[in-house]
């Protein structure tokens, strides 16, 4: 069973809300062409945590994955996030992102409730059973409480639709263990904080947030981390850590969307229960972006 091979520098998309909280169509193709035209990205992950999917109706969900569909066309590959509480979503949202030509889908791990192993399993197998489509597993241990291990991910890789992982977490010997034991699954690092020794230890690609803003730098990192030129990366690195730090410090996604207003772009607002936009955040996001960009 082969698939279109994935990989390279993706942004975690993501979504424009207007001030009422409802999806800004506008402003999602905007945010879209950016990414494509501005940060050069390899591709698009869609539906994640970034796009505040979880706060999100089926039908907005659907709508989303049709829009940024159309409006990249097949300019960049596009993974899709179709995991949910309700499996029954993610497997008719997953029909779906397969009908209208995605190149893959991810899901995130069964949270909340402390599902066992053999659940998740059977989560993942009953996604991709009626699919062709292949499957990048969301491993994000720190906001889902899921931990996996290398013989678990061995077992996961028994379907062959399951390719590979969104690797969100800090645990590089994980990471390090990972790569040796699945040299041909497609790993994607998940921390743009750590993007740099991600890289050297072997990551495929990666993915980020604020690859949204900072995607010509996240792109350095990766190209000059494969390369060998590890201090041109470090030095990277260190411009974008500065740059993350005082996002996180204002507001990761608000702040993310302010930076893309002053760029052009109409990223819009945030989804309640995330809170508005104050005076001061604006005023402070401006400065972060104008100091970076």
């Amino acid at each position: 069973m082969a698939y279109k091979k994935i990989g390279g520098i993706y942004s975690a998309l993501l979504t424009s809300f207007d001030k009422d909280g409802n999806l800004n169509e506008a402003g999602i193709r905007q945010i879209v062409r950016h990414n494509i035209d501005v940060n050069k990205v390899d591709g698009l992950y869609v539906g994640g945590s970034t796009g505040e999917n979880f706060l999100l109706s089926t039908e907005e969900k659907e709508k989303i994955f049709k829009i940024v569909k159309d409006e990249a066309k097949d300019q960049v590959q596009l993974i899709a996030q179709v995991g949910s509480l309700n499996i029954k979503e993610s497997v008719k949202l997953a029909q779906l992102v397969t009908d209208l030509g995605y190149d893959s889908l991810s899901a995130v791990t069964p949270f909340y409730y402390k599902f066992s192993f053999n659940e998740i399993k059977d989560y993942y197998n009953t996604i991709t059973a009626g699919v062709d489509n292949q499957m990048v597993v969301y491993f994000i241990p720190f906001l889902t409480g899921v931990n996996i291990s290398v013989d678990q991910f061995q077992d996961l890789f028994e379907n062959e639709k399951i390719t590979g992982v969104k690797f969100t977490a800090g645990d590089f010997f994980l990471l390090e263990r990972f790569r040796k034991a699945f040299p041909d699954k497609v790993l994607f690092a998940g921390f743009d904080e750590m993007m740099l020794p991600a890289t050297v230890l072997g990551v495929d690609g990666a993915i980020g947030s604020t690859f949204n803003v900072n995607g010509q730098r996240a792109r350095q990192i990766f190209e000059a981390a494969r390369a060998g030129n590890i201090h041109e990366a470090l030095e990277v690195q260190h411009v974008t850590n500065d740059f993350i730090s005082d996002v996180l410090a204002n507001g990761l996604y608000g702040t993310l969307k302010i930076c893309l207003q002053e760029a052009g772009v109409d990223a819009g607002y945030c989804r309640q229960p995330m809170g508005p936009y104050s005076e001061e955040m604006i005023a402070r996001a401006k400065e972060i972006y104008h100091k970076y960009f």
